[in-house]
Parts: structure tokens; C-alpha cells; sequence
């Protein structure tokens, strides 16, 4: 953790089980005191727009965790993949995680990370980072290739951008942490904002 003059400072609950989210954390030299997954339903709203629905769950995780984490900053984030109006989610099985590869194949598409910060107080801060992307035309081997990989397990939109499917990519606007999980700009921003970063 990286100290803010004398003063004391709140410990950090970050709000996800991500490895992902902690590796990057590591990168702004920060170690959460606690890590505390939200537990809530990610189901979108019927006509929910990707960037509504990780604004939503991104705070909806903050306040979850910080409902039982009293005198903590509270850092929580959700990361969207959409396709237009579309959500493409987490695969339930290696059918669907070839079906959202096909889906991708040549597209430009969105990745929206909302984080949302809480602070002991209540004053909650958020962010709201979208990236775009675009695929090369995937092969069928390509595709084969990595849905056997496993690495889309878990994974929004059924890909890792940070392992293997980065050769995938061929265009890329925006904020590269963001397509991992956390955009190391914003995130950085909020915690400075509420002192706890160094400026």
C-alpha cells in the first residue's frame, strides 16, 4: 500500500475475486487489506444497455460489500462486454464460448468497466471506461483452439485479453487494463481523489 502523509488511513476491501483485479492493483503498488467478494445477481434488466448494466453492478457490488465492511474504502468494478445493444456475458459451456467467438469473429466491439468506490463515510465515486476493440476473422482452428483452451471460463465475452486471444486482436481504442477488469488510469484517479493515493 503506498501511505498518504501521517494521516491514518482506511483499510481497502476490494469487492471481487478477480486475480485479474489484484495483479493490476499490484501494478499501482496496492495490496487490499481484505478481499471480499459482492455476492448479487449480474442478471441484466430487460433492455439493459452494457454500459447501464456495468455502471449498475459496479456500485451495486461497493454497496453490498460495504454494507458489512464499516470504517473501509470499499472498491468494487464490473466489466461488460457488448456488441451493439448486446451482452455477451460469461459462457455457461464450451458450446457457448465457440458461439460468442463466431459472434466476435471481424466485429468491433465494447468493453465497459464501471468501478464505483465507496468511502467509510458513504460518499460513493464512480467511473464508467469503455474500450473498443475489433477481432481479426477467426479460423475455425483458432476457435477450436481456444475453447479447448479452457480460458474463457469465467471470462466476459468469453475471452482473456491479457492470455492467448490477445493475437486475436487487431484494432484496440481506449484503455488496454480496462479489457482486463481494471482501468489503472480511473481506478487511480478515484483513490487519489478521496486521499488515499499519494497525488
Amino acid at each position: 500500500m503506498v501511505p498518504v502523509g501521517d494521516a491514518p488511513r482506511p483499510p481497502l476491501v476490494l469487492a471481487s475475486a478477480s486475480p485479474r483485479r489484484l495483479d493490476l492493483l499490484a501494478r499501482l503498488g496496492i495490496v487490499p487489506d481484505r478481499v471480499d467478494p459482492a455476492d448479487i445477481d449480474e442478471t441484466p434488466g430487460k433492455a439493459e444497455l452494457p454500459r447501464r448494466l456495468a455502471g449498475r453492478l459496479s456500485r451495486a457490488k461497493a454497496e453490498a460489500v460495504a454494507a458489512r465492511s464499516p470504517g473501509a474504502l470499499v472498491l468494487a468494478a464490473d466489466t461488460v462486454v457488448g456488441v451493439g445493444r448486446r451482452i455477451l456475458g460469461k459462457p455457461g459451456d464450451a458450446e457457448e464460448a465457440r458461439r460468442f467467438l463466431e459472434f466476435l469473429s471481424g466485429r468491433r466491439h465494447r468493453v465497459t468497466t464501471g468501478v464505483a468506490l465507496i468511502t467509510p463515510d458513504t460518499l460513493v465515486r464512480t467511473r464508467l471506461v469503455e474500450t473498443t476493440l475489433a477481432f481479426q476473422r477467426l479460423t475455425d482452428a483458432q476457435m477450436d483452439d481456444y475453447v479447448a483452451s479452457g480460458e474463457w471460463e469465467g471470462k466476459a465475452g468469453g475471452y482473456a485479453i491479457h492470455q492467448r486471444a490477445e493475437v486475436f486482436v487487431r484494432f484496440l481504442s481506449g484503455s488496454h487494463s480496462n479489457v482486463v477488469g481494471l482501468p489503472l488510469f480511473e481506478t487511480a484517479q478515484l483513490l487519489r481523489g478521496v486521499g488515499w493515493l499519494r497525488p
